[in-house]
């Protein structure tokens, strides 16, 4: 809103035009988010204090983190409130972009003050029925599914159920009527990842701090039709504004760290990660780039896995043998690096090397064609 009101005067003064530059919109939105989070950050934290909403650590996790008991949750508050504050100011709202992916940021940040709020305020330990966040997830969407399939612009563009391989130049693949069904999928998965990995100081937060900023990149040269042309990607009008709104998320999260890192001082909770998580989703659904999140979000896939695999596993060895069997000392994959013997700060720092690694290797997809 801000850049909209001040590029209204930029022929009293010529400097204001600069607002129109996605470029300088969106390193305004990474500061504007960082400098919220680092405002607002401690006086959240002395609220959820005041009100002992702290994190209740569960018996059958690492030993280790019963110390932690009692950190304060519901962090993502922090998160949601600087990224949607930076997104009002910098990002143009009228964005058929920006309103689905804001719309996918609140819904789960909303499910997710609901499952943290009846879990450290109401007591209730299961919190908000999984069947129930299933519902959540799975109407934001079926939601965003079908604002994208029934879109008319992208109806006449057949870019309204599509998405792109990596690897291929101009390869994409068409599925009908069960592209509804695949952004589900993602939405579902990515943010039950991003819950998933959320068990250790800073280990989530890192993660989608470099996610976003790949995906930041991506969103600027996908909205951009000489880079895309150049590069023999789909080329999305409009699709540009997501820098500003990538960006946003990568400086409120910076700020977050400042209080996540090891030994926390807050934890984002079930609030942050399923918003986050969503909106992860929800990018690389408005990206087409749905593939290639797999790669991306390579950490958030194998902290999945492992979880998979591991109940899956013990399961069948019971039903076989009577005696669960476990192939990882414990889930999701960085319980068991901590039981190895491996410091908190250690496994965390390692998988943001990996998930480095992976962002770096994705952007390569886009040359290697």
């Amino acid at each position: 809103m801000i850049a909209d009101f001040l590029q209204q005067f930029t022929d009293t003064f010529f400097g204001f035009n600069v607002f129109r530059y996605i470029t300088v919109r969106a390193a305004l939105a990474a500061i504007t988010s960082l400098l919220l989070s680092l405002l607002i950050g401690p006086k959240i934290i002395r609220l959820l204090h005041k009100n002992q909403i702290g994190e209740e650590i569960r018996h059958d996790g690492p030993e280790s983190h019963l110390s932690k008991s009692g950190t304060p949750t519901m962090g993502g508050l922090i998160l949601l409130g600087s990224i949607l504050i930076s997104i009002l100011m910098w990002a143009r709202l009228n964005n058929f972009y920006i309103k689905i992916i804001f719309i996918s940021t609140i819904w789960m940040g909303l499910v997710g003050f609901i499952d943290d709020y009846l879990k450290v305020v109401k007591k209730m330990k299961r919190g908000l029925v999984g069947r129930y966040k299933f519902a959540g997830q799975i109407l934001l969407g079926l939601f965003i599914g079908s604002l994208i399939y029934f879109n008319p612009e992208m109806v006449a563009k057949g870019l309204n159920n599509n998405t792109s391989i990596p690897f291929f130049k101009n390869l994409e693949i068409q599925f009908g009527i069960l592209y509804i069904p695949i952004v589900i999928l993602v939405i579902t998965g990515t943010s039950n990842a991003v819950n998933l990995t959320d068990g250790l100081d800073g280990l989530a937060t890192g993660l989608i701090a470099i996610a976003m900023l790949a995906f930041a990149g991506m969103s600027y040269v996908t909205g951009n039709v000489n880079f895309s042309d150049y590069l023999n990607i789909v080329y999305l009008p409009g699709s540009g504004e997501l820098t500003v709104y990538c960006l946003a998320i990568v400086g409120a999260a910076m700020g977050f760290l400042w209080f996540n890192t090891h030994p926390a001082e807050v934890f984002m909770g079930d609030t942050g990660a399923l918003a986050l998580g969503s909106t992860l989703g929800t990018a690389a659904i408005l990206l087409k780039k749905e593939i290639l999140l797999v790669l991306i979000g390579g950490v958030f896939v194998m902290e999945t896995l492992s979880v998979i695999i591991q109940t899956t596993y013990f399961k069948y060895t019971k039903k076989k043998t009577g005696a669960g069997k476990r192939i990882f000392k414990m889930a999701p994959l960085h319980h068991h690096f901590e039981l190895k013997g491996w410091h908190e700060s250690k496994v965390v720092v390692r998988l943001w090397i990996i998930g480095i690694l992976m962002a770096l290797l994705s952007l390569t997809t886009f040359k290697v064609r």
